[in-house]
């Protein structure tokens, strides 16, 4: 069973998949985020997917704090770009005795999904800086829909002080994260019941076709798939 909450953290939420019997793999879409995951009792961090991940359906609980947009890097303090595709154990990016302790601390705490937002906020105090707002302004004009080029004029970069930027951000350039966005923006409006034609109108896409293009390049299957 999966659920997931608001977190404190502006943007974020906690969420919990309970899995009592093994089960059929899922499909994790991409979507520009970081997560923090409490897992067989480990700290892991899931990096940025560039395309769909399958995630095992095994016995058990996984617990995750998902950043929004640009946050996760902040808390880890590393880029995104690091850990692009990737999933490590946090052990990797802070000190061991650190992450033992904090790990200590999850495995104690009644919600654990609660000690994973007090460690992010712990790492976030003291950061937001004109940087992060930045980073916001792109997340907010990419996910409506402008274009990459009047985003970069609205922030006041250059194309390639955005790309730049949005590599450590995002852990992709921002037409691939305009790209992410765009397939989302598409599945929401599918999924409400508009037709495939109007959906690739309305979101951004040439044409229907084109939008089945970039949903299985994205996605790893057909938007028909997805929806079913």
């Amino acid at each position: 069973m999966y659920r997931e909450r608001a977190a404190a953290i502006a943007g974020s939420f906690v969420w919990v998949n309970e899995v009592i019997e093994a089960d059929a793999a899922h499909r994790v879409l991409p979507d520009g985020c970081l997560d923090l995951l409490w897992i067989g009792g480990r700290l892991v961090v899931a990096g940025p997917d560039t395309t769909a991940r399958l995630v095992a359906g095994a016995a058990g609980t996984v617990v995750g704090l998902r950043f929004a947009p640009g946050t996760g890097p902040v808390v880890l303090g590393v880029p995104a770009n690091r850990l692009t595709d990737q999933r490590i154990p946090l052990s990797a990016l802070w000190r061991g005795h650190q992450v033992r302790r904090l790990a200590e601390r999850v495995a104690e705490a009644a919600d654990p999904g609660t000690a994973l937002e007090e460690i992010a906020a712990a790492s976030l105090r003291g950061r937001d800086t004109p940087a992060d707002r930045l980073v916001s302004a792109v997340v907010a004009g990419l996910s409506a829909g402008r274009s990459v080029a009047a985003v970069a004029d609205e922030v006041g970069l250059s194309d390639r002080q955005l790309y730049r930027r949005s590599l450590a951000a995002f852990g992709y350039g921002p037409k691939t994260l305009a790209r992410v966005f765009r397939m989302r923006r598409a599945l929401v409006a599918a999924r409400s019941g508009t037709g495939l034609a109007e959906v690739a109108a309305t979101t951004g896409y040439a044409d229907q076709a084109h939008l089945s293009r970039e949903v299985r390049a994205l996605a790893g299957v057909a938007l028909t798939q997805l929806l079913g």
